[in-house]
């Protein structure tokens, strides 16, 4: 990357910069590549941030079935982060697994757990077994007192998984018999949903898959206790990716549970954070990390750099970070601070092998999280900081009282933030599409074929405020 004319005297974020186009030979946004050069096997450069509110399963098996990698948060029971290990392990690449609702149900119940948004499975459960699967957004005009059981009528029509192996024939299959979705069976048995949008999602997007065909999925490990065991279990459970995180990442503790992690030899990469400085960087490689976490106060669940004035701008943190670690063999992570598809371009062309995303997935179907309802009658998410009191309450859920009250006193961040669920773009796929557009938008502007092309031919300009705003849509109305 290199700077257009103006060379920074003082730190920038993403809003204070822009990309120049090059000339380019590039002749379509699908002739990018945008798999990662991190060793952690991505297809798109995406990361889910592995905070409460945004990480689960569901979204983990969503995001790696496009090619990105969502990480399971520290705060889960090892045992609870395990079995979810296992599970999106056990996820198929070409549909999703439908919601499962009981019989017994009520549509007001279903629909606190899954907004009816055309294209989301749902599985009517009777005797433990899935007897019909049901597009959610035929639940919709629905009595709310109605029983899930008595909908069974609404079922989608079934497909053979067989018919859906080719993902070019399963798109022409929906186009010979005129649906709009169907229910999936494999070996007799219901086992999925899939729409015709998703269909040709799977001809453009490869999955992220282990050696063995299986979803990748990244899981986080705290600094407390037995690291190095619990290391062992996430990786025998089925993490591809370990993630050390804390606030605070350049500290001797960190240092050290990046060492002995690394000196047991799980077999996996390791990432570890969060820091803003090139010194940072350094130490947590030289400490065993593949990838640094590169990001303090970016997010906006965060209050760090209010309360603390501690942090950095996004964009010279990635940049310089990313340089200290390529010298040394390694890569970063941007993590947090996006808002639009241009700061995942420009956090990429500063040097980032990938971006994290936390809010901005946390108003999607398959984040964690019931479905709430304003007064407005719009539907949300809850989301919260990982440092916020809600946080540190299930954090430390084991401690006694007093040192459990003596965390809360300390803590920083949003405790309640209301994500609502953009009828436009409700799920992680839509976002998928929306972001990897823009970015492979932004390599066929550079002349850029692959991610580190687009690093090396990114120009970047500085910017003003009004430079920023003018580059916004005006309204509709104007």
């Amino acid at each position: 990357m290199q700077f257009y004319g103006a060379q920074p005297q003082y730190d920038l974020t993403y809003s204070d910069v822009f990309l120049v186009p090059s000339r380019s030979d590039v002749g379509s946004r699908l002739g990018v590549d945008l798999s990662t050069v991190d060793g952690t096997g991505m297809r798109i450069p995406l990361v889910a941030s592995n905070m409460n509110a945004v990480t689960g399963k569901r979204l983990a098996a969503a995001l790696a079935r496009r090619g990105g990698l969502a990480v399971l948060p520290q705060d889960l029971a090892e045992d609870a982060v395990a079995e979810q290990l296992r599970w999106v392990k056990r996820q198929p690449t070409g549909w999703a697994a439908p919601f499962e609702i009981a019989a017994d149900a009520t549509v007001a119940e279903l629909l606190s757990t899954v907004p009816p948004v055309a294209g989301t499975p749902v599985g009517i459960m009777r005797g433990g077994e899935i007897v019909a699967i049901v597009d959610a957004a035929a639940f919709a005009p629905m009595p709310e007192d109605a029983r899930v059981g008595d909908l069974e009528h609404l079922a989608a029509p079934e497909v053979d998984a067989a018919e859906l192996a080719d993902p070019r024939e399963g798109f022409e299959l929906f186009e010979r018999a005129g649906h709009d979705f169907v229910a999936v069976r494999r070996d007799g048995e219901l086992v999925g949903g899939l729409s015709q949008t998703d269909a040709l999602r799977t001809t453009i997007y490869p999955p992220a898959v282990d050696d063995t065909g299986r979803l990748r999925v990244a899981a986080a490990l705290g600094l407390r206790g037995d690291v190095v065991g619990r290391a062992r279990t996430l990786r025998e459970a089925g993490a591809d990716v370990l993630v050390l995180d804390t606030a605070h990442g350049h500290q001797g503790s960190m240092l050290q549970a990046l060492e002995k992690v690394r000196e047991a030899e799980i077999g996996v990469p390791l990432v570890a954070g969060n820091v803003v400085s090139g010194a940072g960087a350094r130490d947590l490689v030289r400490a065993g990390a593949n990838s640094v976490k590169v990001g303090v106060g970016p997010g906006a669940m965060c209050t760090t750099r209010m309360m603390t004035a501690v942090g950095r701008p996004q964009f010279s943190a990635v940049l310089e970070c990313a340089e200290v670690a390529a010298q040394h063999g390694a890569h970063v992570w941007a993590d947090g601070g996006v808002r639009y598809p241009r700061d995942v371009a420009l956090a990429l062309a500063a040097g980032a092998s990938a971006v994290m995303i936390g809010s901005w997935f946390a108003g999607t179907i398959e984040a964690p999280g019931k479905v709430l309802t304003d007064a407005n009658g719009a539907r949300y998410k809850e989301s919260f900081g990982m440092a916020s009191t809600r946080a540190v309450d299930g954090r430390f859920a084991d401690l006694p009282s007093y040192e459990r009250a003596r965390k809360r006193l300390f803590a920083e961040g949003i405790s309640h933030s209301k994500i609502l669920i953009d009828p436009e773009r409700s799920s992680i796929d839509d976002l998928v599409d929306m972001i990897t557009t823009g970015v492979r938008s932004s390599c066929t502007y550079a002349g850029a074929r692959t991610l580190p092309e687009f690093h090396e031919r990114a120009k970047v300009g500085i910017q003003s405020a009004a430079g920023y705003e003018e580059g916004k849509a005006l309204p509709v109305s104007w």
